[in-house]
């Protein structure tokens, strides 16, 4: 399968809202309980791009958007700003294919370049794919809340992962902001 990695726009809005909308529904991977609409799915894409990065993968063959990944700030206090929160969402039947480890080497670049320092990623458990690709690019699990989310008539854990994306060795960071 051939992949293009674009920056996400807009127009991709209504593929990106297609492919959480099972996440949303049908899993416990997403707390959230109703799926985004295309105009919020649109307004997120915006946010994220602003500062951070939305990317999607793109099927050469088909044109279609088969998944996306993002950065959004981790927290809104000053002092993370050098931080960002990821995520990566396919296609279902999509996993194990590559496009997941594609779409996050091309994010954690571009992140890279804008000067992010850390990663950190919430994976709502159990999750052995998305546990198995993020451990395998580098996160490591710093903490694991335990029965924080109930969804599906069940309580779910939420492990926390990070991964360093360059070493800081304690200086300060680099003057200006991030983005």
């Amino acid at each position: 399968m051939d992949l293009t990695i674009r920056p996400g726009t807009a127009d991709d809005a209504a593929a990106c809202a297609a492919i959480y909308a099972f996440y949303v529904r049908d899993t416990h991977i997403s707390f959230e309980a109703e799926p985004p609409d295309t105009a919020e799915m649109a307004r997120r894409i915006a946010s994220c791009s602003e500062r951070h990065a939305w990317l999607v993968a793109v099927e050469a063959d088909t044109g279609a958007v088969v998944g996306y990944a993002y950065a959004a700030p981790y927290s809104p206090r000053e002092a993370y700003r050098w931080a960002a929160e990821t995520s990566v969402y396919l296609e279902q039947g999509r996993r194990r294919t590559g496009a997941g480890r594609a779409l996050y080497e091309a994010l954690f670049e571009r992140l890279a370049e804008r000067g992010y320092r850390r990663l950190v990623a919430g994976l709502a458990l159990p999750n052995e794919a998305s546990m198995g690709l993020h451990t395998a690019l580098g996160f490591e699990v710093v903490g694991t809340f335990h029965q924080i989310g109930w969804k599906h008539d069940r309580w779910h854990d939420v492990a926390r992962l990070q991964k360093d994306l360059a070493p800081t060795l304690g200086e300060a960071p680099p003057s200006g902001e991030p983005g």
